[in-house]
């Protein structure tokens, strides 16, 4: 039986939740609701169990009630297209989150390079720091005194 809003807002109510021990309550095509008691409450986990190439996977949809009953199978219907279409739920999340932190790292690069190609070639070469801060190599890593 699919869970209701009700049961997922109540869901430290249970019966299962007397023993105080982690349990889940389950939705429908492979959604369930992890429930774990903390020191003074409970938290809500929306995970997704599902096979790929095989395997059994589980995915993380965030947790309740930042996500709803209703948010969570949109994302779970949503996960199940790319699983039609052969591809990785898991391994995607990973590469967007990467091209996200890639693109954010860029930026500062373009902005930077923007501004030195309109401001630091009118400065004087002696005293021209900036230019040769922003023309250093990119690959090079700050160095620690640490071990």
């Amino acid at each position: 039986m699919p869970l209701s809003d009700t049961a997922c807002k109540n869901a430290h109510k249970h019966v299962k939740a007397a023993t105080g021990k982690a349990f889940t309550l389950f939705d429908d095509k492979g959604l369930h609701l992890l429930v774990k008691p903390l020191k003074d409450s409970w938290a809500k986990w929306w995970r997704l169990k599902y096979r790929f190439n095989g395997k059994d996977c589980l995915l993380s949809l965030g947790t309740y009630p930042e996500i709803s009953l209703q948010q969570a199978r949109e994302q779970r219907d949503g996960i199940r297209k790319q699983i039609a279409g052969g591809i990785n739920p898991s391994e995607n999340r990973k590469a967007v989150k990467s091209s996200k932190a890639n693109s954010a790292t860029n930026s500062f690069e373009i902005i930077a390079r923007e501004w030195g190609g309109k401001k630091v070639n009118d400065w004087e070469e002696k005293n021209n720091r900036s230019k040769r801060m922003l023309e250093r190599k990119a690959d090079s890593t700050p160095k620690c005194n640490r071990p």
